[in-house]
């Protein structure tokens, strides 16, 4: 499925996307070692063992990066420019080993780019929640999205 042309997305639009993801120690293991990120959080379960958590959590940015391409094919697939910046991310719960991640988002606002006649920018509120719907990642994304070709 392609994804959206500028045009086709309208303020306060509501996606639920139907692809998920169970995040799996191998993927929270592979991200970190590929990022270079030692945190101990993540990669050692003994440290792990003795936070409040109990376990390892799974890298926070695997979680943005899950959350973001969860939504691609339904939205910017084929019709981005470019992520022109990411605010508001915030982690209110943390993600484990073994559960699973589902998206929602909605349409913040649209506008044309003012220097390039072909394209515009769309602002994403992307939510992940877990599978208690408890809500583990939340951004407000900026992409640079094609206008439909003439």
């Amino acid at each position: 499925m392609p994804g959206l042309y500028l045009e086709e997305f309208t303020v306060g639009r509501n996606f639920q996307h139907t692809l998920r993801k169970t995040v799996t120690e191998s993927d929270n293991m592979l991200f970190s070692v590929m990022t270079l990120n030692p945190q101990p959080l993540h990669i050692d379960f003994d440290f792990a063992s003795k936070t409040e958590w109990g376990k390892p959590l799974v890298n926070s940015l695997f979680t943005l990066g899950l959350m973001i391409g969860i939504a691609v094919n339904d939205l910017t697939v084929g019709t981005t420019v470019a992520n022109l910046g990411m605010k508001e991310t915030t982690f209110p719960h943390p993600v484990f080993h073994g559960d699973t991640i589902r998206v929602e988002t909605t349409v913040v606002s649209v506008r044309e780019s003012k220097s390039k006649p072909d394209r515009g920018i769309v602002e994403l509120e992307h939510r992940a929640f877990n599978q208690d719907n408890v809500l583990v990642a939340k951004c407000i994304r900026q992409a640079m999205m094609l206008k439909r070709p003439a």
